[in-house]
C-alpha cells in the first residue's frame, strides 16, 4: 500500500508540472551555475579583482586507482610520492578527464557514488567548479537535468534536524515550484559533496538507520549518509570530493568509482605560468627559473603551491633575500611580499610607521597562536564567534591568509574560517612556535599531553617549518618587517636536531623527515658537528619524491664518511633515480632495495654501478620479483670484486 501511495504521489507531480516550465527552470538553473562559476578566485583576491574562470582553468590530471599510503601519510607528503609512482606506472591507471566521470566506459554502467581526492591545494574544489561551469555552459554533463553543490563548510552549521529537500534548496530557492519533480526524475540530478573532510560529524557516517524520503528530517549526518549510501534517492548520482585523510570514514560499499587528483604535469604549470603572468616573455623567463631550481618546481605540481609561487615571483622586487630554495623559503617570501604591501613607507609620521609595524606583528602573532592552538586540537574550521576570530576581525591581513565562507541555514548564518591552505596553518604555526617562550603546550616537548592522538607524519611539515624559520636567513628576513626577538630556541633545537640526526645514523632510525629538517638549515658547516659511529641512512617504506632525493644527496654530500648502510627498501626506487644515486651507492657496504618492484634496468644498472664498487658487501634484493635472467648480471663470480651476497 506504502509503494501505491508513493508512486500515485509521484504520478500527481509529473502531472502538476508543466514540461515547459520544467525545461524553463532547467535552463535557469544553467544561467545561474554559469554566474556563480564565472570568476577563479584565489587565496589573496581582492574586491574588484575578477579572474575569469575560462580563462584561467588549468587541467588536472585524474586518474582511478589508490595509493595505499596516502591515509597513512602527511597529506602533502603524500602527494609528492604519488606523483612519482604515477609517472612510473602511468600505464598501471587510467587517465579520464572531468567530462567524462560519470560517462560510460566500454558499455559498463556508469558509476552513480564517485569519490575524489587528493592533498590540500591540489584542485579538488577547482575541478568542482570546473563541473558546475561546464554544465552551465552545456558543454558537459548533459545527461543530467539538474546539478546541485553543497559544502560541509555550509553544512557544518546546521544543528537541527532537516530533509534532503531543505538541504537542496537552502542556496536554490528558485528551485523550489519544481523540486517535487527534480526528485521524482532523481537519475537526473547530480550532487555534488565538497570538502568531506572538513566535515565536523565526518567520523559518524555509519549510521544504522537511515532517511528514506526526501522529505524526512533528520540530523544532517543521517541524511547525507543516507543520501551516499543510496538509500534516500538511490538513482541520484553524488560527487564526493575529500581530503585522503578522511576517506577511510567514508561507508567503503557505497562509493562505485575512486579517482585520485594528482594535480599539474609539467606542462601544466608551464601553461599557469603563461596565464597568471599574461606577457608570454615574461612567463617563460620565470617559467624556467622555476624549472631550474628544482625545490622550487616540486612544489609547482600542487597548484596552489605553484600560485603562491607565481605571486612571490611577480612581486616588484622578486625575491627578497634571494633565490628560495626550502619549502620554508617560498612561505616566507610569500608572507614578505604581502607585508611589503601593507608597511610601504607612507606620508607620515615614523611613529606612524611604527605604529603599524606593531600592528603587523601583533596580527601575525596572532594568526600564528590560531594556526598553533588549532593544529594541535586537529581543527582547520574556526567560527566567527570564537574569541581567536573576533580577536582578528579589525586586521584587513586577514583576508590574504583566511578564507572566509558564511554557512547558513533558517534562523542561523555565521561566518565560517579557515586558512587558505593547511600548509599555511602549518607554517603559521611553526612561526608562532619560534615567537612564544611561554607556550601552553609545547608539541614538541615528549611530556606535553595535547589530547589529540597526533598519527605518523602529522607533524612533518610542521617541523621542517620550523627549521625553516629558526635558519638565520629567514629570521633576519622577517625581521625587516615584523618586530622579531632573536629566540633561545633556535639554538636549543639546533642542538637536538643534530643530536638526534646522529643517534638515528648509528641506530639506523628512520631519518628522513630530520633530513628534511636539516636541509632547511642550508648551513653546510652544521655537518661538521655530526659524528656518528657509523653512518646508517634508513629512509625505507616511503615511495620518495624529487625533493626526498634532494634532501638525501644534500646530507650525503656532506658527510665523507662511508655509508655502513643505505636502506632503500619500499621506496619505489627506479632506474632513472639509482643511477642518480650512483655517487653514493658507490660509498655503501651494505645497501637494501627490496619491495621496489625493479624491472630488469634497474637490475642492469645496479651491476653497472656494483662493477665500479670496491665497498659493497651485502645487497638486499628481496620482493623484488626479479627474474632468474634479471639476476644473471649479480651471479657472475668475475664481475664484483668485494660483494659477499645477494640476499
Amino acid at each position: 500500500m506504502y509503494l501505491d501511495t508513493k508512486n500515485m504521489h509521484i504520478i500527481n507531480q509529473l502531472k502538476s508540472s508543466s514540461p515547459l516550465d520544467y525545461c524553463k527552470l532547467i535552463q535557469k538553473h544553467k544561467q545561474t551555475l554559469k554566474r556563480r562559476s564565472e570568476y577563479m578566485l584565489y587565496y589573496n583576491t581582492r574586491h574588484g579583482e575578477k579572474i575569469l574562470f575560462s580563462e584561467h582553468y588549468i587541467n588536472l590530471l585524474l586518474m582511478k586507482g589508490h595509493r595505499s599510503l596516502e591515509l597513512k601519510k602527511h597529506e602533502i607528503v603524500a602527494f609528492g610520492q604519488q606523483r612519482i609512482s604515477l609517472q612510473c606506472h602511468a600505464f598501471e591507471q587510467k587517465v579520464i578527464k572531468s567530462t567524462d566521470l560519470f560517462s560510460d566506459t566500454a558499455g559498463s554502467r556508469p558509476a552513480k557514488k564517485i569519490l575524489v581526492t587528493g592533498v590540500a591545494g591540489i584542485g579538488k574544489t577547482v575541478l568542482v567548479q570546473k563541473i558546475l561551469s561546464d554544465f552551465g555552459n552545456n558543454q558537459a554533463h548533459l545527461g543530467f537535468d539538474f546539478v546541485i553543490h553543497l559544502t560541509f563548510r555550509d553544512l557544518n552549521l546546521i544543528k537541527q534536524p532537516i530533509s534532503l529537500r531543505e538541504l537542496l534548496l537552502q542556496k536554490n530557492g528558485h528551485l523550489a515550484k519544481e523540486m517535487d519533480t527534480i526528485l521524482s526524475n532523481e537519475d537526473k540530478l547530480l550532487i555534488v559533496l565538497d570538502g568531506f573532510d572538513e566535515f565536523k560529524h565526518y567520523r559518524e557516517c555509519e549510521v544504522e538507520e537511515f532517511v528514506t524520503e526526501p522529505d524526512e528530517k533528520d540530523e544532517v549526518v543521517k541524511v547525507l549518509s543516507s543520501l551516499m549510501q543510496s538509500e534516500l534517492l538511490p538513482e541520484a548520482s553524488v560527487l564526493l570530493t575529500s581530503r585522503p585523510t578522511a576517506i577511510s570514514h567514508i561507508p567503503i560499499g557505497c562509493i562505485d568509482c575512486f579517482v585520485l587528483l594528482t594535480g599539474f604535469s609539467m606542462a601544466e604549470i608551464e601553461d599557469f605560468f603563461l596565464r597568471y603572468f599574461e606577457e608570454p616573455t615574461l612567463a617563460l623567463k620565470m617559467f624556467n627559473f622555476v624549472k631550474a631550481n628544482n625545490p622550487l618546481l616540486t612544489l609547482c605540481y600542487i597548484p596552489a603551491f605553484c600560485y603562491i609561487v607565481c605571486t612571490v615571483l611577480n612581486d616588484s622586487d622578486g625575491f627578497s633575500g634571494g633565490t628560495p630554495k626550502t619549502m620554508t623559503d617560498v612561505y616566507t617570501q610569500y608572507l614578505v611580499a604581502l607585508l611589503r604591501s601593507h608597511s610601504r613607507p607612507r606620508l607620515g609620521s615614523p611613529h606612524a610607521n611604527a605604529e603599524r609595524s606593531e600592528q603587523l606583528s601583533e596580527t601575525i602573532s596572532s594568526l600564528g597562536r590560531l594556526a598553533y592552538v588549532k593544529l594541535l586540537s586537529h581543527e582547520t574550521l574556526f567560527y566567527g564567534h570564537s574569541a581567536e576570530i573576533r580577536q582578528l576581525a579589525n586586521s584587513d591581513l586577514i583576508s590574504a591568509f583566511l578564507d572566509k565562507t558564511l554557512a547558513q541555514e533558517p534562523g542561523c548564518m555565521e561566518d565560517v574560517y579557515s586558512f587558505a591552505h593547511f600548509t599555511i596553518q602549518e607554517f603559521f604555526a611553526a612561526l608562532y612556535y619560534t615567537l612564544g617562550d611561554q607556550l601552553s603546550m609545547d608539541v614538541l616537548d615528549p611530556s606535553t599531553d595535547t589530547g589529540q592522538e597526533m598519527s605518523f607524519g602529522y607533524l612533518d611539515l610542521f617541523k621542517r617549518f620550523l627549521s625553516g624559520l629558526l635558519a638565520e636567513r629567514n629570521w633576519n628576513l622577517l625581521s625587516r618587517y615584523l618586530l622579531l626577538e632573536r629566540s633561545e630556541k633556535a639554538e636549543a633545537y639546533l642542538s637536538g636536531l643534530l643530536t638526534e640526526i646522529e643517534n638515528y645514523c648509528e641506530n639506523g632510525s628512520h631519518i628522513l623527515n630530520h633530513l628534511h629538517c636539516f636541509f632547511e638549515q642550508q648551513n653546510d658547516s652544521l655537518a661538521k658537528q655530526i659524528h656518528p659511529k657509523v653512518l646508517r641512512v634508513n629512509i625505507s617504506n616511503n615511495t620518495l619524491c624529487p625533493m626526498d632525493y634532494t634532501v638525501l644527496k644534500y646530507f650525503l654530500n656532506l658527510m665523507d664518511d662511508e655509508i655502513s648502510e643505505l636502506d632503500l627498501t619500499g621506496t619505489n626506487t627506479t632506474s632513472e633515480s639509482l643511477r642518480d644515486l650512483k655517487p653514493y651507492l658507490l660509498r655503501c657496504e651494505n645497501l637494501w632495495i627490496g619491495d621496489n618492484n625493479l624491472d630488469t634496468e634497474a637490475v642492469h644498472v645496479l651491476a653497472e654501478i656494483l662493477q665500479s664498487s670496491s665497498k659493497l658487501l651485502i645487497l638486499g634484493m628481496e620482493g623484488n620479483q626479479v627474474t632468474y635472467q634479471g639476476l644473471s648480471p649479480f651471479t657472475d663470480p668475475n664481475s664484483f670484486t668485494s660483494l659477499d651476497k645477494v640476499v
